[in-house]
């Protein structure tokens, strides 16, 4: 290894921490094998109200959730009632990007998703779903990290990095990945404006992290997703198919951020976004508007607009959105939801056989709630997870991502 003075390795560790600073996004991880499948992940942090995004329509179930929710239950005649999914449920009318893509026949609906921990606690509940191994946090990698060692490319580069995330923290689903880098966005992802400076410093840079170290590792590892991020980032960007990102939402510019680095033809295998606030305790939002109502159409708006700009990966994208729970059948006393169990999954893509919902609906009279209060659970997020896992990237070995884990059959989400 070659030596440079204290000066030099100031510069550089400066130049590095520069070099991943940036506004606040969404998490994202990206794999090197070219010509690939893509899973995206979407995860909104804070426990979604399930209840609220697929309501019950009619029979006694519909009697029960009204009952339950004098406030905040979704409407089912009038304006902004529910979107009708099939007879039993309908779909949050904020949802309604959405909804037009589940008639096309590209979304589709679990309800009752979860993992059988009874975990109430965020960072419990959101530790055991990104390592796969819930009750427990022994595991030292994440279920991304897993999925990528498991369905390894032959056909790989090295233009930019295994893993990568566009937050201040790489997320627990890829843990144990040494390659991961994380940069918030693409703005301030360069090490200087000037060419001759930024020279210099990858020069000096090079030289501090020639070795095969983890740190060293982790270090060139930055360095070629700065030079190529910046390559990117190059000239406007125009979305495909008159996408329209909304301006006003972080979430969708991490999206439309994804969508560029995947149109680079940087073999992104595997992704993760987070969209955080959806702890409800309070003030939900009257008759399906509100707060909540319109986290949703941030949600809504963002993959539709996302989904659109795809053009042609259209057919090789997978997006899952996921919560770690989802909220208690009564509403409380301040017009929001406690933490409960049984979610919602959404599944989205040009090869998922959309237009239905797939999985079975528990009920919500008394004896079939969990603890009496909560959406029971009925499909193992896990088993959504590997359906789209096999079908899509040739999983073999299901014990590889999720150990210990023994799937139900397929519910027929992927063509």
């Amino acid at each position: 290894m070659q030596h440079i003075n204290r000066r030099e390795f100031m510069m550089g560790c400066s130049a590095a921490i520069a070099a991943m600073t940036g506004s606040k996004l969404s998490s994202v991880a990206l794999a090197e094998a070219t010509g690939s499948q893509t899973l995206v992940t979407v995860f909104l942090r804070g426990g979604w109200d399930a209840l609220s995004v697929l309501p019950p329509l009619d029979g006694k179930d519909r009697g029960y959730y009204e009952a339950a929710r004098p406030t905040l239950k979704v409407p089912v005649k009038g304006e902004n009632k529910a979107l009708e999914l099939n007879a039993q449920l309908g779909l949050h009318p904020s949802l309604a990007p959405l909804f037009e893509l589940y008639q096309a026949g590209h979304l589709a609906v679990i309800p009752a998703t979860g993992m059988p921990s009874n975990t109430r606690s965020h960072f419990d509940a959101q530790e055991y779903l990104e390592l796969g191994t819930p009750d427990a946090r022994t595991s030292p990698s994440g279920w991304v990290t897993r999925f990528l060692t498991g369905t390894k490319s032959n056909s790989v580069t090295d233009l930019l990095s295994e893993s990568l995330s566009l937050n201040d923290e790489l997320p627990t689903s890829v843990r144990g990945n040494l390659k991961a880098v994380g940069f918030p966005s693409f703005d301030g992802f360069q090490l200087a404006d000037d060419a001759e400076y930024r020279k210099f410093l990858g020069n000096a840079l090079t030289r501090l992290w020639d070795g095969d170290q983890w740190l060293q590792q982790a270090g060139m590892t930055a360095l070629r997703a700065v030079d190529t991020i910046t390559k990117i980032n190059s000239g406007e960007y125009k979305p495909a198919s008159d996408a329209k990102y909304p301006d006003d939402s972080e979430f969708s510019k991490s999206l439309q951020t994804l969508a560029r680095v995947m149109k680079a033809g940087l073999g992104v295998r595997a992704a993760t976004v987070d969209l955080g606030g959806w702890d409800t305790h309070q003030y939900q939002g009257e008759k399906a508007q509100g707060y909540f109502g319109n986290l949703l159409s941030e949600l809504a708006r963002g993959l539709a607009a996302f989904f659109t700009d795809l053009d042609g990966l259209r057919s090789s994208t997978t997006v899952i959105v996921m919560s770690e729970f989802g909220r208690r059948l009564d509403e409380n006393a301040s017009q929001g939801t406690d933490h409960g169990h049984g979610s919602a999954m959404l599944v989205l893509g040009g090869s998922v056989a959309g237009g239905k919902v797939y999985g079975k609906f528990p009920g919500l009279a008394p004896d079939q709630l969990f603890d009496r209060a909560d959406l029971a659970v009925t499909t193992d997020y896990r088993t959504v997870l590997l359906e789209v896992m096999q079908k899509r990237f040739g999983l073999k070995n299901s014990l590889d991502v999720f150990p210990n884990f023994k799937p139900s059959a397929a519910l027929g989400i992927m063509k």
